[in-house]
Formats: C-alpha cells, sequence, structure tokens
C-alpha cells in the first residue's frame, strides 16, 4: 500500500530493526560487494595496534545503506528524492542498530523525513534527512 501524504502529519515516525548482532562476515561481505577493503574494516591487528580503534567497524555506507533499506521499505520503492546522512559514531561488530524516520514536513506531495540510526547502547551512529515523493 502506497503511503499517502493526506494520511501523514508532522511528528509522524516510523522505526525498524535494521541489523541484530552485526557480524564481522557482513561487514566482510561489504567490503567486497563495494571494493572498499580499508584495513579499519576488515584487519583486527592493523586496527588495533596501528590505528587504535578496539577492533574493526563497518563502513559508513554499509550504516547508510540498512538505514535507506528502512526508508523505502517505509515510503515505497522509487518513491526517495533526497537522502543524505553524517556518520556520527562507528559500528562495531555485534552492534545491533534500529532508525526512526520522523515527519518534518509535507507539502505538494513530498514529505520530509528526519533520521536517526542508533546503536544498543542508544548512541548515535548516523543523523540524516531525506525527501520522498508521495501521493
Amino acid at each position: 500500500m502506497a503511503l499517502k501524504a493526506s494520511e501523514l502529519k508532522v511528528g509522524d515516525t516510523y522505526s525498524e530493526r535494521l541489523v541484530e548482532d552485526l557480524k564481522r562476515t557482513q561487514i566482510v561481505m561489504y567490503a567486497g560487494a563495494s571494493g572498499d577493503y580499508n584495513p579499519v574494516h576488515t584487519d583486527e591487528v592493523f586496527t588495533t595496534e596501528v590505528a587504535g580503534y578496539p577492533s574493526v567497524f563497518a563502513h559508513g555506507m554499509l550504516t547508510m545503506g540498512m538505514t535507506g533499506k528502512m526508508l523505502t521499505n517505509y515510503v515505497g520503492d522509487g518513491r526517495l528524492t533526497e537522502y543524505g546522512v553524517r556518520f556520527t559514531n562507528q559500528v562495531f561488530p555485534g552492534d545491533t542498530l534500529d532508525a526512526t524516520a520522523t515527519v518534518s514536513a509535507v507539502q505538494d506531495g513530498i514529505v520530509e523525513l528526519q533520521i536517526s540510526t542508533v546503536n544498543q547502547d542508544g548512541a548515535e551512529v548516523l543523523k540524516g534527512d531525506a525527501k520522498a515523493r508521495v501521493d
């Protein structure tokens, strides 16, 4: 069922669990799919001993992609007209991520959304906004 502008109001929210217990394998699979083999995503020894992080961590674009899927689940495929984010914290193996889209405006068949993705500790890992066509 398509989302209707007449059914939306400012403050409405849609939330979804993106991943529970993110696996290192998922991060490595994303490295292969994206071609981004930066060692902070794939090499534990480099990441901890050279880069100084506690562990390898997910690509920001993996988090953005999972959050984008939540958006299209909400507004429908092919309806996003804008989507931009900032990565605010790393996402580590074992993390559970939940995303929320909040309606900030509805005008002329376009819904504007504020987006937040948080980990299991409530720390925001991604913040952004999107626009989508709604009928």
